[in-house]
């Protein structure tokens, strides 16, 4: 069994839960404002929601472009981590 999809799974549900507990909780209508532009009144709950959405898919779209940037980086680290841990016995 693989611990890490079900540790992934486990930490979506429980913010599952506590979006759904804050939503119940306030639904009182609120209006983002950004500059000039106001939206209509939606629950905070639902404003919580979209957010940690935008979120979740956000990170999910960036997650490969930095494990490309990585590439180049991790390769140089294993290269450096070789040249240090070298066996003076050998010589």
């Amino acid at each position: 069994m693989k611990i890490a999809p079900f540790l992934t799974s486990l930490v979506v549900a429980v913010w599952l839960i506590a979006i759904a507990i804050i939503s119940v909780q306030n639904a009182t209508p609120v209006s983002l404002k950004f500059l000039t532009f106001q939206s209509i009144q939606i629950p905070l709950g639902l404003v919580l929601a979209f957010s940690a959405c935008l979120g979740l898919i956000g990170m999910a779209l960036l997650q490969p472009l930095w494990g490309l940037a990585g590439i180049g980086q991790r390769n140089s680290r294993l290269e450096d981590d070789a040249e240090f841990f070298v066996d003076d016995e050998d010589f």
